[in-house]
């Protein structure tokens, strides 16, 4: 589906319904606040067949996590996460600690283009499966994101 322009408009959710109980596409909840590149990975990964959720930033990742049915809502959750770590109101680790805290163990993809070792340090305390760095192959997110999603969930534990 094309609109006016080259970006879907904010929150686009591609393939599937966000209330749907049948069999789905996996889904991905996708939070960069970088609207061209946002709009590439959506397409990227629309393409490799995933349904995705975009979100603009971190405000906004964090109240679709609150909304799924790990929280009591009635969305979906995702079948994986993958935020930008740097990003305006709640970064990716603030939102994937407290995605954790509420139960939802889906991996969890990072991209920075500011990655140090303390970040990939708190990322992976925190449960994240991969930090990517920036700018990002789309080769390499498809593989990355088929592979973290053929392991399935996570373990509820977060690491010292």
């Amino acid at each position: 589906m094309l609109w006016k322009g080259v970006l879907p408009p904010r929150g686009w959710c591609a393939l599937t319904p966000l209330y749907s109980s049948q069999p789905h596409p996996p889904r991905i909840l996708l939070a960069e606040d970088d609207a061209e590149l946002r709009a590439l990975l959506t397409l990227a990964l629309a393409r490799a067949g995933y349904a995705v959720v975009a979100l603009e930033e971190g405000f906004e990742l964090s109240d679709y996590v609150s909304l799924t049915q790990v929280y009591g809502g009635p969305l979906l959750p995702p079948d994986l996460l993958l935020s930008d770590v740097r990003r305006p109101g709640l970064t990716g680790l603030d939102v994937l600690a407290q995605a954790r805290a509420a139960g939802l163990f889906c991996p969890v993809v990072l991209l920075s283009a500011f990655a140090d070792d303390a970040i990939r340090e708190v990322a992976r305390r925190l449960g994240a499966s991969a930090v990517l760095d920036k700018p990002v192959d789309l080769e390499v997110l498809t593989a990355t994101v088929r592979q973290e999603l053929s392991m399935g969930p996570r373990t509820s534990e977060v690491l010292p």
